[in-house]
């Protein structure tokens, strides 16, 4: 008897190939357009830079939450309730990944760097945005596990795809990260 994979993790798989095709158009056109620019004029001079040490700590702490997350999904296969405080911890350092990430943006269109002040900016924000709105619901998804973990309400299929979606989440920001901000 062959084992079926679930419907929530195949769904899931599904929509993270999507995504990472999404993510792959960006940075494909990001890297056309980048390499347009003659040497040294990208970015543009007129721009501001990305804070790209701050922007390194918080990829650390992104990746960090998804071990916290890997470590929560071992724990539920033994003990269930075991695996609370570290699924929390990881959705906890997610959320802060997002909040340092929109601080940033707050600083960076604050010096200038916006949607339409050149294609840089435009690039940075479509991307970076991209990941941000998928980051967003992911920690939702990651808050409603913890919830439903505490009423024993969680099942190990539905776990698996929230699991899936954070890593994915998770994975492809150092992409990101390397692409647009170094």
């Amino acid at each position: 008897m062959r084992r079926r994979i679930p419907h929530s993790v195949f769904g899931m798989a599904l929509f993270i190939g999507v995504e990472a095709m999404l993510f792959a158009g960006f940075i494909s056109a990001f890297t056309i357009v980048k390499a347009v620019y003659p040497p040294g004029a990208w970015p543009p001079p007129d721009q501001p830079r990305l804070p790209v040490v701050a922007t390194a700590g918080t990829t650390l702490m992104l990746l960090v939450s998804g071990v916290l997350l890997w470590v929560a999904g071992q724990r539920f296969r033994n003990a269930a309730a075991s695996a609370r405080p570290w699924l929390a911890a990881s959705a906890a350092l997610g959320a802060l990944f997002v909040a340092i990430q929109g601080w940033e943006w707050a600083r960076l269109l604050a010096q200038g760097l916006t949607l339409s002040s050149s294609p840089y900016g435009s690039f940075f924000y479509t991307i970076v945005g991209a990941h941000a709105l998928h980051a967003i619901p992911a920690i939702v998804a990651l808050i409603l596990s913890w919830w439903r973990l505490a009423d024993g309400r969680l099942s190990g299929d539905g776990f698996a795809a929230v699991r899936m979606f954070w890593y994915f989440v998770v994975l492809v920001w150092p992409v990101l990260y390397w692409k647009v901000y170094l």
